[in-house]
């Protein structure tokens, strides 16, 4: 066997391991309050900064301040529970207009 498939079985087995332990430590294990907390907030957390990067970044650099207020018109937007398609166009729309008025 090449050393490829071996990483890939090696791979699939702590997959499934890894699944396999919520459902048979689900009644064994209590985790506290807190550490329940910190988790969703961690896990938050990463989100916004994974979204901030994506929708910021471009090529390794700052992709421009057009784009940065698109995000931020669609960020006050989502903020005040616009309908999903609302906050898209609105922050399609800064970002096109702001590119045809030759910013950035």
């Amino acid at each position: 066997m090449s050393a490829g498939v071996v990483v890939i079985l090696v791979l699939a087995v702590g997959t499934y391991a890894l699944r396999l332990v919520g459902p048979v430590l689900h009644g064994r294990v209590a985790i506290p309050e807190r550490v329940t907390e910190l988790a969703s907030a961690g896990a938050v957390v990463l989100l916004v900064a994974l979204a901030g990067t994506g929708a910021l970044t471009e090529g390794g650099g700052f992709a421009g301040v057009a784009r940065l207020g698109g995000v931020a018109v669609g960020v006050v937007l989502a903020w005040f529970r616009a309908p999903f398609v609302v906050v898209v166009l609105g922050a399609v729309g800064v970002t096109a207009l702001s590119r045809a008025a030759g910013v950035a």
